[in-house]
């Protein structure tokens, strides 16, 4: 029992690693939602069409995570990392230098592809390095770089990104970038060598289990939730609740820090009561996003609500990627990299729907509504996985006829 603690300390420094290279991929992803005016207004498109960069993005990490993820399978993890931080690297180089709206899309594209991977191997890295009981807590940590992303890195490429254009956020996340390659390739350990790659088709079979599709259609719903509003938080914010632009920065600190509280609080529950846990996150979120429609017009209630949306959206992730992890019979690393494309695929999903709301629908002020639907679906969806569990008998004869297939 003293060795099982000694070989894995509570928190390893190589949990903080990958928390380097969440962030680094986390403020590239979400940096653009404080960017969106400029972008817009610098590459004459219009405000949708710079919302379909965070689209585009997320749609690229939903093709390129089963992608990627097959292609770096028989790589040792910690090379895999590395190769994937420094896709991320160049794709940051080639948005700081495109010259127009197509140029800078599929730069994002080649940026996103690497995204699912990093997250997929780097989750099952996480809950390697630490006893049974911490398997979510290490997730969570892992997630706190995206989480501080947001808290730091969004809000600071907002700034550089008002007073110094858009590509100068770009050219800084490139830095960030190789900084954090190079400290993952300082702290994670080596693989002990024992590791037997799967084959894909047999890492298929693991994604094929009924309670494996369910978990990640559970993680499409509740973040499309969140980013159908999340996505487009600048212009709500300017144009329907009357903040200056210069405020944007400084709310985006309190949304920030409010994801911090709920992942990490998140993880910790789910460790204890994983069920409760992604029951109780969903229902908070969906009544969150609810609420916040009555909150739109009044700037104090704005404020508050930035840290209440940042909590209840994020209490959701470390929960999710267990479940999923879980319920995956075999290729935990693909099943990982699916969830992590599923988080996108809702990314994206959201972004769309928050668009087709402003541009044809009832406008700004009614996304937060329309956004609260979805985790309604998702906690629903979660019920029947949890009396699937109850009544494992009842299986999804689509599913079981397509394990036969494979």
């Amino acid at each position: 029992m003293h060795s099982h603690f000694t070989t894995r300390p509570r928190t390893p420094l190589a949990l903080y690693a990958l928390t380097a290279g969440a962030f680094g991929i986390g403020t590239t992803e979400f940096v653009i939602m404080g960017l969106l005016l400029q972008v817009s207004a610098d590459l004459h498109v219009s405000i949708a069409a710079a919302g379909l960069l965070i689209s585009g993005y997320a749609l690229g990490v939903f093709v390129g995570a089963p992608l990627l993820t097959a292609a770096t399978s028989r790589l040792p993890h910690k090379t895999a990392l590395i190769a994937l931080m420094a896709i991320f690297t160049v794709g940051n180089l080639a948005s700081a230098l495109a010259p127009n709206y197509a140029v800078l899309m599929l730069a994002r594209v080649i940026t996103s592809l690497a995204h699912g991977t990093f997250f997929g191997v780097g989750a099952v890295v996480a809950t390697g390095l630490v006893a049974e009981d911490r398997k979510a807590s290490a997730i969570s940590i892992m997630f706190t770089g995206l989480t501080v992303a947001t808290l730091l890195g969004v809000p600071a490429g907002a700034w550089l990104g008002l007073h110094f254009g858009w590509r100068a956020t770009f050219w800084a996340v490139s830095v960030i970038g190789v900084l954090a390659t190079a400290i993952i390739a300082t702290l994670v350990p080596a693989d002990r060598g024992d590791r037997v790659p799967m084959r894909f088709v047999e890492e298929l079979k693991g994604i094929a289990h009924p309670q494996v599709l369910l978990g990640l259609l559970i993680t499409v719903l509740g973040f499309a939730g969140v980013f159908a509003v999340f996505t487009y938080i600048q212009p709500i914010l300017t144009r329907v609740t009357g903040f200056a632009d210069s405020a944007v920065s400084p709310i985006l600190l309190v949304f920030g820090g409010g994801m911090v509280v709920g992942n990490l609080l998140g993880g910790r529950l789910a460790d204890k009561r994983l069920v409760a846990t992604l029951l109780g996150s969903l229902a908070a979120l969906a009544i969150a996003l609810g609420a916040m429609t009555f909150a739109l017009h009044s700037k104090p209630a704005m404020i508050a609500f930035a840290a209440v949306f940042g909590i209840a959206g994020f209490a959701t992730v470390a929960p999710l990627q267990l479940r999923v992890l879980q319920k995956a019979t075999g290729g935990r690393v693909l099943a990982s990299s699916f969830n992590i494309a599923a988080f996108n695929l809702g990314n994206a999903i959201g972004a769309w729907l928050g668009g087709v709301v402003i541009s044809h629908g009832p406008g700004l002020d009614a996304v937060t509504w329309v956004a609260a639907l979805l985790p309604v679906l998702g906690l629903l969806v979660a019920l029947w996985s949890v009396r699937l569990d109850v009544r494992p008998s009842r299986r999804l004869p689509v599913v079981a006829y397509t394990e036969t297939l494979l």
